[in-house]
């Protein structure tokens, strides 16, 4: 058997719209005194909170060697598999024994969850806190080693948007494949 359900009948006031129209006003009112915390953004950078993820790069040790050893857990770790990892034997005598000959990021596929930075045993990989990051073609968004490292030089010593000069930087980072 069918429910007959009656539908909803508009009050006189209702019909009117003014209790509505009173109350958009009044929100908009409310916003409209307050203090405006617009960023003018090529002038002024927002600087994003610690833990932030965004860019990826390949630290280093101190003596310039990189850190990764190419297990590929990142790989593995990775829910978009945007990570391509060819593994090849260390060119160092001394330290580890297997080096990343081949090390892509498909950025328009990562979905920046940080999956790769909690899966590396050697504190490898790593998201810093850029995110003005753009360019015209798919190609131009992978990024390779020499790209994740030319990351490192640029975050490794403090905040990407806290120094000076940062806005030069960013110009290099969407030109030339990183």
């Amino acid at each position: 058997m069918a429910t007959i359900v009656k539908s909803y009948e508009p009050t006189f006031w209702d019909r009117l719209y003014l209790p509505a129209l009173a109350k958009g006003l009044a929100v908009t009112l409310k916003h409209f005194f307050r203090k405006k915390i617009t960023i003018q953004y090529p002038d002024e950078k927002y600087v994003p909170p610690d833990g932030y993820r965004g860019l990826h790069r390949l630290n280093k040790y101190p003596d310039g060697k990189i850190r990764c050893v190419a297990c590929e857990l990142c790989s593995a770790a990775c829910p978009a598999d945007c990570i391509h990892i060819i593994p090849g034997p260390s060119p160092w005598e001394d330290g580890k024994e297997r080096f990343p000959v081949r090390f892509d990021i498909d950025l328009l596929r990562c979905i920046f969850c940080g999956f790769c930075e909690m899966a590396c045993p050697e504190e490898a990989i790593e998201l810093t806190e850029i995110y003005d990051f753009s360019n015209y073609t798919r190609d131009d968004l992978l990024i390779d080693k020499e790209g994740l490292l030319g990351v490192y030089e640029l975050t490794k010593d403090t905040n990407y948007y806290s120094r000076p000069n940062a806005g030069q930087d960013s110009e290099a980072l969407t030109s030339d494949k990183f």
